[in-house]
């Protein structure tokens, strides 16, 4: 997979002659998002010039998610729909290939090869948000498409995106000073599915999980075992659930630990494949990443 923004956008405007024509028409751009993620990103550069409905509501796990009749209808109204890719939407399939007068973005295509993790030789890991350098490439390639799908809003994609940019250093800068706080030997992290490998190249903090990258594997006793094993061994003091994946697993872990004479907490839930909400003050991407980073900086520092 090669970062080459020019030729995918070029590819994309052939594709969408009808989808052009909205801003002759006075429209606002209709854009269909799979995730929160997804949609979040496309209300932040598309501001008023855009329509966005997002499929998958917050705290829903996209690897099993089966799209609906509505889902099919409204991808049908749309100008746009935009996907994470890398295998995050597993069961879309038929759904793209039946794409007909849609756009279709894929957020994980703005990517180089060197930017994707593999769980193995055929497993891309789809969990690109977790990196902040990586969904600013994402935010770039969506705010060049939109510009050629809706020129006379081009400017002001342009703006947004640059204060996005601005945004996401923030962020980063956030995570970088927090992680900061942690002693080195404190930055384990443990979770339920594998969702923060990203996160973990990115900033330095050791990853592991009971299930794979998809939460449809299946975790066994045995690697219940080993991870308890591995968080008794490191002392680990806290250990995370995740919004949008049952929570039995890690109080596993922690009951298997506590076995061994380890003492772990449950550190809190942590958001993996969906944004929060509103009323927790979460609902955007740079909201949840925030209260990610800070919880997993506090669990961790207990007692340190």
């Amino acid at each position: 997979m090669k970062r080459m923004l020019l030729i995918t956008a070029f590819i994309l405007m052939l594709m969408s002659l009808v989808a052009c024509g909205n801003s002759e028409r006075g429209e606002r751009l209709r854009v269909v998002a799979t995730t929160t993620y997804a949609g979040d990103l496309a209300r932040a550069i598309g501001g008023n010039a855009v329509e966005v409905i997002t499929l998958m509501g917050v705290g829903i796990d996209p690897h099993d998610y089966q799209p609906r009749q509505s889902d099919t209808a409204a991808i049908a109204a749309a100008d746009v729909l935009i996907v994470n890719g890398l295998n995050l939407e597993e069961r879309f399939g038929q759904v793209l290939q039946n794409l007909q007068g849609t756009t279709l973005i894929v957020l994980a295509d703005a990517l180089e090869e060197g930017d994707v993790i593999y769980e193995d030789e055929h497993t891309p890991d789809p969990h690109i948000w977790f990196d902040v350098s990586l969904w600013a490439k994402a935010a770039e390639q969506l705010a060049t498409t939109f510009a050629l799908l809706d020129g006379d809003n081009a400017e002001l994609y342009s703006r947004r995106l640059e204060a996005y940019l601005i945004e996401l250093s923030w962020l980063d800068a956030h995570i970088r000073g927090r992680l900061d706080e942690l002693s080195p030997e404190r930055r384990v992290l443990i979770t339920a599915h594998d969702a923060f490998a990203y996160f973990g190249r990115a900033y330095g903090v050791e990853v592991h999980a009971v299930q794979g990258i998809s939460t449809s594997a299946e975790a066994s006793i045995a690697d219940i075992e080993a991870l308890a094993q591995l968080v008794a061994s490191l002392e680990v003091p806290a250990i995370f659930v995740e919004s949008s994946v049952p929570e039995s697993t890690i109080r596993s872990v922690k009951e298997a630990a506590e076995s061994l004479g380890h003492n772990v907490v449950i550190g809190g839930a942590l958001y993996s494949d969906s944004t929060g909400d509103a009323s927790r003050a979460t609902e955007t991407y740079i909201r949840t990443f925030r209260a990610n980073v800070d919880l997993i900086v506090n669990a961790l520092s207990e007692e340190e």
